[in-house]
C-alpha cells in the first residue's frame, strides 16, 4: 500500500470507529438504565459508588514509578555508562517494580484505615 492509499484508509476507519465508540457508550448507557428499570430502581437518583482512596492509588503509583524511572536514569548514567540495548529493560522493569511497590503501600495504607474504622465503630 502506498501513503496516499493509507491516507484515505485512516480517513475512512477513524471517523467510523469514532461513531463506533460514541454509539457503544451510548447504547450500553441506555441499556444500563432499562435494567434498573427493570430491577425497580430509579435511575435519575442512582450515584454511582465512590472510591475514597483512588487519590492516594493514583498518587503512590505515579511517586513510584517517578522513583523508578529516576533510578533507572541515575542507574543507566553512572553503573551502565549509556549501554542503549540493555538499559531499556531496566528502565521498563524499574518503573514496574516501583509503581507495583506503590499499589501495595496504598492497599496497606487502605486496608489499616479500614480495619481502624472497624475497631473504633460503636458496638451494637
Amino acid at each position: 500500500m502506498h501513503a496516499g492509499e493509507l491516507g484515505v484508509l485512516a480517513g475512512i476507519l477513524v471517523p467510523l470507529g469514532f461513531f463506533m465508540m460514541i454509539f457503544g457508550v451510548v447504547y450500553l448507557n441506555k441499556r444500563e438504565k432499562l435494567a434498573m428499570i427493570e430491577r425497580g430502581m430509579d435511575p435519575r437518583t442512582y450515584k454511582p459508588q465512590s472510591a475514597p482512596y483512588q487519590n492516594l492509588k493514583w498518587g503512590l503509583l505515579l511517586i513510584g514509578s517517578g522513583v523508578g524511572l529516576f533510578l533507572a536514569f541515575i542507574l543507566d548514567h553512572t553503573i551502565f555508562n549509556y549501554m542503549d540495548d540493555e538499559t531499556f529493560f531496566l528502565y521498563i522493569a524499574l518503573i514496574a517494580i516501583f509503581g507495583g511497590a506503590g499499589l501495595f503501600l496504598s492497599y496497606k495504607i487502605e486496608k489499616r484505615e479500614v480495619l481502624d474504622k472497624e475497631d473504633h465503630a460503636p458496638q451494637k
